[in-house]
């Protein structure tokens, strides 16, 4: 018979203590400021690597350079600062010349590889949205995705962001006699952002009309769901 094993959490604490290699992908939200000083270096065991790739105020800098120092860590790779260099010779930083460590202000990602796949990467999104309207990890509109079903039809429609908008689009389509099989809205400061799937064919006449609603940018109709 076998017995059931369980494996309990490490704490932050546990993990600085026993890594080798300590690596921040963190986001750029507020409550990351300052998650990395003194304390946590201190922690973290002799002959131990530390890189950011995160965001430059995660991470104080003067307590980076007085611990490397100090053997602990034993050496950095840092891509971001708190003050990113802006031009030519405006760039300083306690980290500067100081032995095992790494400096590439933002620059890290410029690899043969790296830019290679930021173009593919890139290509796709840019692919999946014209051919399906999904708009996720989109820089400038709502994220929105929305699963397709066979013997269905879509349309995007892109307006300013204020109340109503949505029982507008849905307005127009039950008046035809339109039903919505999916339907997904989301909003970003001003954009909103509403996909739908419907039962029908989308024709000039319903696009002319969706477009005539107050406020709208733009209607689309996905070319693979015609």
């Amino acid at each position: 018979m076998k017995c059931a094993t369980t494996t309990r959490p490490y704490s932050f604490e546990e993990i600085l203590q026993q890594a080798d290699i300590v690596t921040l992908h963190v986001d750029g939200k507020p409550r990351s400021r300052n998650l990395f000083g003194a304390e946590e270096f201190h922690l973290m065991k002799p002959g131990a690597c530390f890189l950011n790739r995160s965001r430059g105020f995660v991470v104080d800098h003067d307590a980076l350079a007085a611990n490397i120092k100090s053997g602990r860590p034993a050496g950095a790779a840092i891509d971001v600062f708190p003050h990113e260099p802006e031009s030519r010779g405006s760039f300083s930083s306690p980290l500067q010349n100081l032995p095992n460590v790494i400096l590439t202000p933002h620059i890290g990602e410029s690899t043969e590889e790296a830019q290679q796949n930021i173009g593919k990467f890139v290509s796709l999104r840019l692919i999946d949205y014209v051919q399906t309207g999904n708009s996720a990890l989109s820089v400038n509109l709502p994220h929105c995705q929305l699963e397709h079903f066979p013997d269905s039809h879509r349309l995007t429609h892109i307006h300013q962001n204020v109340p109503g908008m949505l029982l507008a689009v849905n307005e127009v389509l039950a008046k035809r006699g339109i039903n919505i099989e999916r339907q997904v809205l989301d909003t970003r400061g001003d954009p909103g952002y509403a996909i739908c799937e419907i039962d029908q064919t989308c024709d000039e006449g319903l696009i002319r009309e969706l477009e005539q609603i107050p406020h709208t940018i733009r209607v689309q109709v996905t070319p693979g769901f015609r």
